[in-house]
């Protein structure tokens, strides 16, 4: 099949929207129209080299959702016509991390970057006669992709399309770090920091896993507006001005949980981070940083004797193929705001200005709806 999809071919250049080949599903994979794809800052990492793909070309987008059409052989649980969110990392339910029920772990998730698909090691795009490295084994920059059943989870058909494709990283991740990974309980204060669609997302899972105060901390105003929109109780445009009144809020306690969601996460700022954290608390890392940054400044002595935890997460922590249905059922159930997060939709061929949004603070999440005319 013949079609069009958003590709860089070097570090620190635009997106390129150009004619691309997408082969037939094999055993274990499906085909999928797609019918939208949100923009996540994660794909803009590939652009600064943040997260390094094995080779260029690579075809871009980790978030999306579309219309099963075709299935290959070995596939017996989703059917042609099936509406379907990704998961951006696969669960295959057999290796040591499946079993444990750490599926956003799971062993396929070692080929993300190596672009290669998980049935048999080839490639399902090609462009000017080359490879075509898909992002996280998807590619959902593109009218169609095939991709592992692994990757792919079936939902309600009521639920709109560009709704469904924020489940497929951003809102699955940024949930999960507020209830899984820093386990907000009734009556903690959190301070979220960094207010995008990952911030937004802990930011309401917080709200509704009890949270008395919620800090969130972002320097651009229309955010910070926005934050109060989605439940939070104080603003502020930084961190500085955030240890201003938190003492005095929380009576010396700080935020018993801090959730860490800007768009790079610099080594420089986790003692800050950790120093907003209370006594025994927990300071989630979900935010990305470069691969090869691996200087951090932490006071040790305070991490020991406040007895502080500082931990990272991936995909909120969660099961993909248990929390996309859960997190769209309270959505059709009214608790769980997506349509808001929503700021703006593309057509395929403006996903730079999708990103030139994103990183001017004009977007809380940015979705490409594709049309005839992108096919």
């Amino acid at each position: 099949m013949r079609t069009k999809g958003a590709l860089i071919w070097d570090f620190h250049q635009p997106w390129s929207i150009e004619d691309i080949e997408i082969g037939d599903p094999r055993r274990g994979e499906v085909k999928i129209r797609m019918e939208a794809a949100g923009l996540c800052h994660s794909d803009h990492h590939l652009a600064t080299g943040d997260i390094p793909m094995a080779s260029f070309p690579i075809l871009g987008g980790h978030e999306g959702a579309g219309v099963v059409i075709e299935i290959g052989d070995g596939v017996d649980d989703i059917a042609v016509g099936d509406h379907v969110a990704l998961s951006f990392i696969p669960s295959c339910g057999r290796c040591p991390s499946c079993r444990a029920g750490r599926t956003n772990l799971c062993d396929l998730g070692a080929g993300l970057l190596a672009g290669a698909s998980v049935s048999d090691g080839s490639f399902r795009v090609t462009a000017r006669g080359r490879d075509v490295y898909p992002m996280s084994l998807l590619g959902t920059f593109a009218p169609y992709l095939v991709v592992h059943r692994s990757s792919v989870v079936k939902i309600d058909p009521e639920i709109p399309f560009e709704v469904a494709c924020l489940l497929s990283c951003g809102v699955t991740t940024g949930f999960g770090s507020a209830t899984r990974s820093a386990d907000v309980r009734p009556g903690e204060d959190v301070a979220i920091i960094g207010i995008g669609g990952v911030g937004v997302a802990a930011l309401q899972g917080a709200v509704l896993a009890g949270a008395r105060y919620i800090f969130a901390i972002d320097p651009v105003e229309w955010k910070r507006e926005q934050a109060r929109h989605f439940g939070a109780t104080h603003v502020y445009p930084d961190i500085d001005a955030a240890f201003a009144q938190v003492p005095e809020l929380t009576a010396g306690a700080m935020a018993q949980k801090v959730i860490v969601t800007v768009g790079r996460v610099e080594g420089r700022d986790i003692d800050l981070y950790l120093a907003l954290t209370a006594k025994a608390g927990t300071c989630v890392v979900t935010a990305m940083g470069g691969i090869l940054d691996t200087e951090v400044t932490l006071n040790l002595s305070m991490l020991t004797l406040f007895q502080k935890n500082l931990q990272g997460t991936i995909f909120g922590a969660g099961n993909p193929q248990h929390d996309i249905p859960n997190l769209l059922a309270l959505y059709r159930a009214g608790k769980l705001n997506l349509d808001d997060m929503v700021t703006r939709r593309y057509r395929l061929e403006e996903v730079n200005d999708g990103y030139r949004d994103m990183l001017e603070g004009r977007n809380i999440r940015g979705v490409i709806r594709f049309t005839d005319a992108d096919r």
